[in-house]
């Protein structure tokens, strides 16, 4: 059972295969953190597979409302891109591209067919991966004097803080990430602490 700021997505590239009537579906699932991402990995496959009669694909990204899209690609509308689609919730992913490449193998597979070969071989390329679990951060920078420092790497180590960048040349400047379900916790304790300056990046 995933916690609130939890969120599983792809470790990393896999590849799936399915194979029907001589036609053949190339699964590709990728991570991917925005639409530009999701637009290169394209190009990128359209690229490397120019000869293949359809690149279909589904992605989902970020949180609820999560961003989302599939796309048939000159398939029969709702056979292609949907059950792509259909994997990336039912292995419960975001930020994660699927993408299924098909050679056509000159007979056709009609509507039920296309849609178990696209759901095969996303589903394949899925489980030829490796799904992970992930943590929702934020980032927060903070400003203080540095007489505040002991108290405030106190709250640090307490709360298990990650220090992305420290800098003490003028005034004490630390950004922190922090996880989203520890959020606001952080916010009250910091803002106990006067001239303490927080600000959200």
């Amino acid at each position: 059972m995933l916690m609130k700021d939890e969120y599983r997505t792809l470790q990393g590239l896999s590849q799936g295969l399915y194979k029907e009537k001589g036609s053949r579906f190339i699964g590709i699932a990728t991570p991917v953190q925005s639409t530009d991402e999701v637009r290169l990995q394209l190009d990128k496959l359209r690229k490397e597979y120019h000869d293949a009669r359809h690149h279909c694909y589904a992605y989902r990204i970020g949180e609820e409302p999560y961003e989302s899209r599939f796309q048939d690609d000159g398939e029969p509308s709702g056979t292609a891109g949907k059950p792509i689609f259909g994997q990336i919730q039912s292995f419960e992913l975001t930020n994660a591209l699927i993408v299924v490449i098909r050679y056509f193998g000159g007979i056709k597979l009609g509507t039920g067919g296309l849609i178990q070969a696209y759901r095969a071989a996303a589903k394949d390329a899925v489980e030829n991966g490796t799904v992970i679990t992930k943590i929702w951060t934020a980032h927060l920078e903070i400003r203080f004097d540095y007489m505040q420092m002991n108290d405030v790497m106190r709250v640090i180590k307490d709360e298990n803080l990650k220090i992305m960048r420290q800098d003490a040349s003028v005034q004490c400047c630390i950004l922190l990430e922090i996880r989203k379900g520890s959020y606001e916790n952080i916010i009250n304790k910091f803002s106990t602490f006067e001239r303490l300056k927080m600000t959200v990046i």
